[in-house]
């Protein structure tokens, strides 16, 4: 499970994406960014640039910084003054990583992105390109969760798989979350002293995600729940990820020079950018259930036919990203529906050779072809 194979470093890194959030970026007493530990960031970055890495950076810390300007008092916050709060401080933010990063000769790139970017496929590929382009520039990209426009609560934490998805966005071969603990225990190590650390997980197994639980009292906002989250989605990408402390000056000089951390193994990856993509989604718009036979056919590499399809659950359309369980409510697959909600459930069922009689039009034979399939 851990431990015996050897873990990355960042010496070797090419393309590495490295994950901050607003407790590090933010003095919380004085309501300002840790202009030491920023400039000791920057100088690891800078390290890792002149070695030949290309380096994204996701940062928080828009929220925390506007507190004091906007005199809003600890505790909770409305939607609408989160929202007001994260569009004052991003301007702080930024400018603090540009500063930071222009006195070692480099050019911050700020973008402002939400998960949502990252499920629609168009919105996907252009933010990709974009970032393509400028790490092809020698730019930094620093992104944040664009908190400005949310429509729903600000869940913390998102900015962990926010960065597996730039991870897997950009093609990067390593990624490091800065935390506030130096990687996985098998326990809480605050509460439990028997807890031990594991320095190296080769796989993500049920076992491993069940260490995640809930985030303790004093954690970083996000928890050990979604960092794991964010390991699955790197992992299944081909990218490694670590777990490090980060409060300390020059953090990933630390790494660089053997500091204790966690590394998450990259699974052997094959897939295509597509079906990352699929892999990675966080939020699909319906559920398909199966029978056994169905899914004994997908195992072997085969589509989802309409035949072996028992329920349907959801109003999602054509394209759009569904999970696929079986009927013990096991999560089987992810996949692009090849029919709206109410095409599904009314061909469930059926033969594909009666779909064109039941919805008076010739579909495709799949409700999920297997190009546009993954198993999970």
């Amino acid at each position: 499970m851990t431990g015996r194979a050897s873990p990355p470093s960042l010496a070797t890194a090419r393309r590495l994406v490295i994950k901050i959030g607003s407790a590090l970026v933010v003095d919380a007493q004085k309501a300002a960014p840790r202009l030491e530990w920023l400039q000791s960031v920057a100088a690891d970055i800078a390290q890792l640039r002149k070695q030949g890495t290309d380096v994204t950076v996701v940062s928080s810390g828009a929220i925390a910084l506007a507190r004091h300007t906007l005199g809003l008092t600890a505790g909770p916050l409305s939607l609408a003054e989160k929202q007001a709060a994260a569009a004052v401080g991003q301007i702080s933010l930024a400018q603090a990583w540009s500063h930071a990063l222009s006195a070692h000769g480099l050019t911050a790139a700020q973008l402002l992105l939400t998960p949502d970017d990252t499920e629609d496929r168009k919105r996907y590929l252009n933010a990709r390109a974009t970032l393509e382009t400028l790490l092809g520039l020698g730019c930094v990209p620093v992104i944040n969760e664009n908190d400005t426009i949310a429509t729903a609560e600000i869940r913390f934490g998102d900015n962990d798989r926010l960065a597996a998805r730039v991870a897997q966005m950009t093609g990067a071969d390593q990624l490091v979350l800065l935390s506030d603990i130096d990687g996985l225990y098998t326990a809480d190590p605050r509460t439990d002293p028997t807890a031990q650390h594991l320095p190296v997980i080769e796989a993500m197994t049920p076992e491993i995600e069940a260490m995640g639980g809930e985030p303790p009292p004093g954690y970083s906002s996000g928890g050990m729940r979604t960092k794991l989250l964010a390991a699955n989605i790197a992992t299944r990408s081909g990218c490694a990820m670590a777990i490090a402390v980060g409060k300390t000056n020059h953090p990933l000089r630390a790494l660089l020079e053997g500091a204790r951390c966690s590394w998450f193994l990259p699974q052997t990856c094959t897939q295509t950018a597509r079906k990352q993509w699929i892999a990675g989604s966080l939020t699909p718009a319906g559920e398909i259930m199966i029978d056994d036979g169905a899914a004994e056919a997908l195992q072997k590499g085969g589509s989802l036919l309409p035949a072996g399809v028992k329920g349907v659950k959801g109003d999602f359309t054509q394209g759009d990203l569904v999970t696929v369980i079986d009927q013990g409510g096991r999560l089987l697959a992810r996949g692009l529906s090849a029919y709206d909600a109410d095409d599904a459930r009314r061909i469930a069922g059926h033969r594909s050779s009666e779909v064109e009689q039941i919805l008076g039009w010739q579909g495709r034979d799949a409700i999920i072809h297997r190009d546009d399939l993954v198993m999970l």
